[in-house]
């Protein structure tokens, strides 16, 4: 099976009034086609920055230093101009954000904003048979009065609705990689439960290869196929979902999984001197977020 997307020994550096500061240090992983891959560590271990790389953001910034191999169905990233990277993105390449509120326009109605994406494909498409395939795609993610939401904005939709609004549109050009960035973050738990398996379908019917960042590891457990643990900007193990949680090797990975809360028990298992060296940097990098 190809590989959708790989990343090879990817760097990342900001330059400042002070100096250089890295960020990525050497970061490489690979998507197959198809397959789920969940990137996991705490806030501002470097998931989401790693994801903005693949996307083509970052780069943009005068500030940022970026270096290292990033292939997308074969093509080499890095040799594209910025109308090219921009090409990709919304067709080839989606993305999911946390909050699905403001990741869309309060200006624009729902159907509005559905029109401009499915035009990213076809930009020649009607106004008349975008609202017609939106309907389908939205009726896709369980949203069966589609004329009501295609009019009406994003503040008149609960969150759990826009999120799925979210899905449709990041699905609606079929990319071959969707990458997932904490999604349902801001959704209370119930409702990222019922999103979360929605997505899980679509994206399996589909065939899209997902880059799925999450610090949940319960929720990375019940989705990816495969799972790279980050820790401030370096990958420190990766393998098989079913290996990963039944025998982590990594004390940083232990110690993650220690800090999922439980509803019974005793508090936080015995962890060892090592493992338990990684749980005060999880508060001290949670306002972060990269």
């Amino acid at each position: 099976m190809s590989d959708v997307l790989e990343v090879r020994d990817l760097r990342l550096r900001f330059r400042g009034y002070s100096g250089t500061s890295e960020v990525l240090h050497g970061i490489s992983l690979n998507i197959r086609a198809g397959e789920r891959v969940a990137l996991v560590g705490e806030s501002g271990s470097g998931k989401s920055v790693t994801a903005r790389i693949v996307l083509g953001l970052l780069q943009e910034l005068p500030s940022a230093q970026v270096d290292g191999g990033l292939f997308f169905e074969g093509e080499d990233l890095n040799r594209l101009s910025r109308r090219q990277w921009r090409a990709l993105r919304g067709t080839s390449i989606s993305m999911i954000f946390q909050d699905p509120t403001s990741s869309l326009n309060p200006v624009f109605t729902i159907g509005t904003q559905f029109a401009e994406v499915l035009r990213r494909r076809d930009p020649r498409l009607s106004r008349e048979a975008a609202d017609e395939r939106a309907g389908t795609l939205l009726q896709s993610v369980s949203i069966h009065d589609h004329a009501r939401v295609l009019g009406a904005y994003p503040f008149q939709l609960s969150g759990g609705m826009n999120q799925r609004v979210v899905i449709a549109m990041a699905l609606a050009n079929h990319p071959s990689l969707l990458i997932a960035d904490e999604p349902g973050t801001a959704l209370d738990v119930t409702v990222q439960a019922q999103t979360l398996k929605l997505m899980h379908e679509l994206v399996e019917r589909s065939g899209t290869a997902v880059l799925f960042i999450s610090h949940n590891l319960g929720v990375v457990r019940e989705f990816a196929d495969r799972v790279f643990v980050i820790y401030r900007g370096r990958i420190v193990e990766q393998g098989p979902t079913p290996a990963i949680f039944e025998d982590p090797g990594h004390a940083y990975t232990r110690a993650l999984m220690a800090a999922v809360p439980r509803i019974t028990g005793g508090g936080l298992p015995e962890l060892s001197d090592s493992e338990s060296a990684f749980l005060e940097p999880m508060v001290v990098h949670e306002g972060d977020t990269a």
